[in-house]
C-alpha cells in the first residue's frame, strides 16, 4: 500500500509560479513510474506530467510544455512539479498518481486544488 500527499497549491497570479509537491510512504517509491493529472471543474481528469521510476524520462501535456517541470527524488520519496509562466487555464485540482512497475497497481493522492487569478 503506498499513500500520496500533495501540498503546495493555492492562489496565484497570472504568470506566477508554484511547485507542487507529492511524498509517497513506503519503501519502494523506485518501483513506481509518476505523474501529475488535474481537473478543471465540469471537465474530466488529464494527465499533465509523468516521470519514470527513474527520473529519466519524463513526459508533458502539450498545454504546458515549456512551462511545467516535472521532477522526483527518490531518497525524499517525493515527486514535484514546477509549474511557471501560470495561467488562469490552469486552475484545476492537481492530483499525484503511482503506478506500479509491471503491474496494474495504481495509488492516487488527494489532490491540491491551484487557483490562478487573471
Amino acid at each position: 500500500q503506498v499513500q500520496l500527499v500533495e501540498s503546495g497549491g493555492g492562489l496565484v497570479q497570472a504568470g506566477g509560479s508554484l511547485r507542487l509537491s507529492c511524498a509517497a510512504s513506503g519503501r519502494t517509491f523506485s518501483n513506481y513510474n509518476m505523474g501529475w493529472y488535474r481537473q478543471a471543474p465540469g471537465k474530466e481528469r488529464e494527465v499533465v506530467a509523468t516521470v519514470n521510476s527513474s527520473g529519466g524520462s519524463t513526459a508533458y501535456a502539450d498545454s504546458v510544455k515549456g512551462r511545467f517541470t516535472i521532477s522526483r527524488d527518490n531518497a525524499k520519496n517525493t515527486v514535484y512539479l514546477q509549474m511557471t509562466s501560470l495561467k488562469p487555464e490552469d486552475t484545476a485540482i492537481y492530483y499525484c498518481k503511482a503506478d506500479r512497475l509491471f503491474s496494474t497497481t495504481t495509488y492516487w493522492g488527494q489532490g491540491t486544488q491551484v487557483t490562478v487569478s487573471s
